[in-house]
């Protein structure tokens, strides 16, 4: 069995920063800075392999493409009037819903003389998601889930109901797998509010994007899927224990060193970016 084991996820180290529990204070856009400051830093040789484990409070993810609706403004509105907040993200996909019952993991690797390629960077995902969860009875699928929010062809799913969606992000020779896991709470619920989100942006304009068709009936939490209520702190310690067997050696670590340098120069363009594209 060990032998079909990923080669991506089988690492002499496995260093762990763990910020699932940080609070409301934490923001989205300070953790796509560090994933830019780990992929920098790991793809020079100067950090090992890094797991890292993050939770946003009610917080709207967009994608680029999201900004392009013609009532966007209002759109916005409507995601503050919910009590969300907002911003755009530095890569591709669509809007997105994180919340305390969403547990998003970034696994950050060096890319290889030969390169990583793309489907291998998912496909060590979903390896380690379906060992956090081998002790269940159900089959974790990885295939496009049309009417979900953000849809992509490697959204996870059970019985065809999606709780994950999986994307990537490549810059100066690291690449970081990101994946947003929904733990507990309505997973319809989350959908309903991207569904209006679109319903409002968009109106009957036709548009040159598309923008997802969502039914939230498609969307659902592992806790209404596997039918026990998880904890995003019961998932942690999934995780932990999933990649302690690909690993002889996992230990915590924050950023340090030019490591923060690098997060301070990272946030600031994440800053500057995000306002430009939101206020252009």
């Amino acid at each position: 069995m060990e032998k079909d084991k990923s080669k991506l996820l089988q690492q002499p180290n496995w260093r762990i920063i763990d910020q699932s529990s940080l609070g409301p204070i934490f923001g989205a856009l300070q953790s796509f800075a560090i994933d830019d400051t780990l992929c920098t830093s790991i793809g020079a040789g100067n950090s090992v392999t890094t797991a890292r484990s993050w939770v946003h409070h009610d917080t709207i993810v967009l994608g680029i493409q999201d900004t392009k609706l013609p009532f966007l403004e209002e759109a916005l509105r409507f995601l503050e009037d919910q009590g969300y907040q907002y911003i755009v993200r530095n890569s591709g996909g669509l809007a997105v819903v994180l919340d305390s019952g969403v547990l998003n993991l970034s696994l950050i690797f060096p890319d290889s003389e030969k390169g990583i390629d793309i489907n291998r960077g998912y496909d060590a995902m979903l390896e380690l998601i379906k060992d956090m969860f081998k002790d269940f009875n159900v089959k974790i699928e990885a295939k496009e889930i049309v009417h979900s929010y953000c849809p992509g062809s490697y959204d996870l799913s059970i019985h065809d109901r999606k709780f994950a969606g999986i994307s990537q992000r490549r810059i100066k020779n690291g690449v970081a797998v990101q994946i947003y896991l929904c733990i507990n709470g309505s997973g319809e619920e989350r959908a309903r509010l991207v569904q209006q989100f679109y319903k409002i942006g968009k109106k009957e304009e036709v548009t040159k994007f598309i923008f997802p068709e969502i039914k939230p009936e498609v969307m659902a939490s592992l806790s209404d899927l596997l039918g026990i209520e998880l904890t995003v702190q019961d998932v942690m310690l999934r995780f932990l224990q999933s990649l302690k067997s690909y690993s002889h050696n996992i230990f915590a670590s924050p950023l340090h060193g030019e490591e923060l340098v690098l997060y301070d120069a990272y946030y600031q363009r994440v800053l500057d970016r995000n306002d430009k594209v939101l206020n252009s």
